[in-house]
């Protein structure tokens, strides 16, 4: 090595320097150690494996959970924050809660790497102009490397050290519509005060034909940061109606450029690429006027608008979408060689451990399988009577009918199975499904989640519509009963929590064309408006005792009967 000679030699003119103190000396000395090192490519300074891979996470918190009890920021933190927004859906809001928490660290470790980064180019720039004011003839690059030559051709020396790199993990989030799929990432985006954008793939098609180009999802994304490039770059992308990008099962000899084209064109974005982005300048205000061009980027004065370069290797990637009929293809895959040949799916009791033991995560359900090797008879017996010692909870019903005797079993969600072959035999093409390695999925709302829809969110449907009438000065109320009754109508409609408010126009229109500017100060829904057999009641200013008694006389009517009339509804919320 002739490093050794280098820094003996800057050392020694270093001490010739007539104004230099000590400490600028050792500076000198210590880089020079280390010069060509720096220069031969590897980590400066010493480092073993590239840079500061610690981010501290005790750091203070931005977004709206900032002032939380807890402010450190945890997926569990993200969790707790989702729930108040969002009902039910447990095992989706960890995965995603735990995904991007684990994107906003990559985040930060990329950002304190090109901190250090640029402290380092500060320092060796520093370092080169001290040495030409020493007027020391400063080594810019190393001495080329000793090689041994075979039949006199050089063999250089191959070295390639790169720091760790965390790479991103994609998500598909997919399920039935109406249940918070796209709440969820928007909750999230929010809180962490990270640049969000979403784009419908439906109207997606190949490069050059009538449509929208893949790429139009980055740009959305660099709008939604203002124009920042570096936020841009850390952004989250969410493609929503994914499913729809899925080959035809028929292929009717055109060419198809709505999806797999538009999959193909995805791969690099999602993999990483740097895509050229064109912006137009704002119509709004004309090129050559005051204030023309970009409004948001602060310039692009030129007719053509301003060229980004975004560099798509960190941008975090959500696929969303119903994907209908999912649930046959993952019934068949699992059920193939169990159920007989060409057994109907419908057929099937969805509720059984052979499902359970198919789930691709720790499931509390799943039947315990002893190895062979092990198994006894002694320990089966063992295992049978612990079962059958165990209490199993039941259903109890006021007439003591044989459904108090059966056990209450888990409710599955067949989609909670899905593989990535699941997901090419439904027309994805399996270099995309190989780069969305994490698959979280959605349960449907039943009836006992829709009511908490209705009242437990910060920004529940009830809250909305009584803050809507008192605003002219009515207050509205319902009673518990009523709110059963409309998420029952709204479960029917098979649209998930958006039906609820449908059903909630529906019963209140005529009461919030009458109400305002009237003697109404209060409005009642019971369960018999709920069902559409009255209209709402009215109570004027002096009728609020009226009002309340009504409401009272309901709810203590409801809480005797102890929810028998909804048995029936119990029972097939669990699989009955």
């Amino acid at each position: 090595m002739r490093a050794q000679p280098t820094s003996s030699f800057l050392l020694s003119a270093s001490a010739r320097r007539p104004s230099t103190t000590n400490h600028s000396k050792l500076i000198v000395v210590f880089a020079s150690r280390h010069v060509s090192t720096w220069n031969s490519s590897s980590p400066p300074f010493g480092y073993s494996h590239g840079y500061t891979s610690d981010v501290d996470s005790k750091e203070p918190m931005r977004g709206p959970i900032r002032n939380s009890v807890s402010p450190k920021l945890t997926p569990r933190a993200l969790k707790q924050h989702l729930d108040r927004f969002v009902v039910g859906q447990t095992r989706s809001k960890r995965i995603l809660s735990t995904a991007v928490y684990h994107h906003y660290k990559r985040i930060q470790q990329l950002r304190q790497r090109q901190e250090e980064l640029e402290d380092l180019d500060r320092v060796a720039q520093q370092l080169n102009e001290d040495a030409a004011n020493a007027n020391i003839d400063y080594v810019s690059k190393p001495p080329p490397p000793r090689s041994s030559g075979i039949g006199g051709i050089e063999m250089k020396s191959i070295r390639d050290d790169p720091p760790l790199t965390i790479e991103k993990s994609n998500i598909l989030c997919l399920g039935p519509t109406g249940v918070g799929k796209t709440l969820m990432i928007r909750t999230l985006a929010r809180v962490l005060e990270v640049p969000f954008s979403m784009s419908d793939c439906t109207p997606f098609t190949q490069a050059g034909y009538v449509g929208e180009d893949a790429d139009v999802c980055v740009h959305r994304l660099l709008a939604a940061s203002n124009w920042d490039v570096k936020k841009a770059e850390q952004g989250i992308v969410c493609l929503d109606e994914f499913d729809k990008l899925s080959k035809p099962r028929v292929n009717h000899g055109s060419k198809d450029i709505a999806g797999e084209g538009v999959q193909q064109a995805l791969l690099k974005i999602i993999e990483g690429t740097t895509l050229t982005i064109n912006a137009k300048p704002d119509r709004k205000h004309p090129a050559g006027l005051p204030g023309g061009g970009f409004s948001a980027a602060g310039g692009g004065g030129s007719a053509k608008g301003e060229t980004f370069q975004v560099d798509t290797s960190n941008i975090l990637f959500i696929f969303t979408g119903a994907f209908s009929g999912m649930e046959k293809v993952i019934m068949e895959r699992v059920n193939k060689g169990s159920i007989g040949f060409n057994a109907p799916i419908g057929n099937l009791e969805p509720n059984t451990e052979f499902f359970a033991s198919h789930t691709p995560y720790f499931n509390p359900q799943r039947p315990e399988t002893p190895t062979p090797a092990i198994a006894t008879t002694t320990t089966s017996a063992r295992v049978g009577s612990a079962r059958a010692a165990t209490p199993s909870p039941s259903i109890t019903t006021s007439s003591g009918s044989a459904l108090a005797s059966k056990i209450l079993k888990p409710k599955f969600n067949a989609l909670e199975l899905t593989e990535p072959a699941d997901l090419v035999a439904y027309g994805l093409i399996p270099e995309i499904v190989g780069r969305i390695p994490i698959i979280a999925a959605v349960e449907p709302l039943t009836v006992e989640l829709l009511t908490q829809v209705l009242t437990e969110p910060a920004n529940s449907l009830i809250a909305q519509y009584t803050q809507l009438f008192s605003l002219s000065g009515v207050e509205l109320r319902f009673t518990t009963p009523a709110l059963r009754e409309i998420a029952k109508t709204a479960e029917a409609m098979g649209t998930g929590a958006r039906g609820l408010r449908t059903v909630l126009e529906r019963l209140l229109g005529d009461a919030m064309f009458e109400a305002p500017g009237s003697s109404v100060r209060h409005v009642l829904v019971t369960e018999k408006v709920a069902k559409r057999e009255m209209m709402p009641g009215y109570f004027a200013r002096g009728q609020k005792h009226l009002f309340n008694a009504e409401w009272q006389n309901e709810e203590e009517e409801w809480a005797k009967t102890g929810g028998e009339p909804f048995e029936a509804e119990k029972l097939r919320a669990v699989g009955f």
